[in-house]
């Protein structure tokens, strides 16, 4: 299936899905209250077969959060692109480690780290930072370290 062709079964599942131009792979912008419903049929349809989850993560934007999921299919090879914008407050989506086990780990890295709330996670606690680090968030961009912080 070429891009366009994607993009046409992309718009056919989520008519309100917008794409960001440019790059080898398709960017896909879904909203967090349809983006688990969207992430199911990325999974069963067979035309599409999204089978591997190879990268979940986020950035920080300073106005807000976006994740960014990286999804191939290793049966028809065509890989995807699928970001969800998040606010900043009150940073929430849907899990995906029901669909690709392999999220469960990304997820509970994404949760400590930027501290976005993976609803019906099975085991979101801290994965790498030590007790006592809860809620502190240190890769987003208003995270301050006074001991450890080295100003140019």
């Amino acid at each position: 299936m070429t891009n366009e062709e994607l993009k046409i079964k992309i718009t056919e599942l989520i008519p309100s899905a917008t794409f960001e131009e440019g790059g080898e792979w398709i960017n896909v912008l879904s909203d967090a209250a349809s983006f688990l419903s969207f992430a199911k049929q990325l999974r069963s349809i067979n035309e599409l077969n999204f089978d591997y989850l190879f990268c979940l993560t986020c950035v920080d934007f300073k106005t807000h959060l976006m994740m960014v999921y990286h999804f191939t299919s290793t049966l028809h090879r065509h890989t995807i692109v699928v970001k969800s914008k998040l606010d900043r407050n009150k940073p929430e989506i849907e899990t995906l480690s029901p669909i690709w086990r392999t999220a469960e780990f990304h997820e509970r890295e994404v949760y400590e780290l930027f501290g976005v709330n993976f609803l019906n996670h099975p085991d979101l606690r801290l994965l790498i930072l030590p007790d006592g680090w809860e809620g502190r968030n240190p890769m987003r961009k208003d995270y301050e370290d006074p001991i450890n912080i080295i100003k140019l």
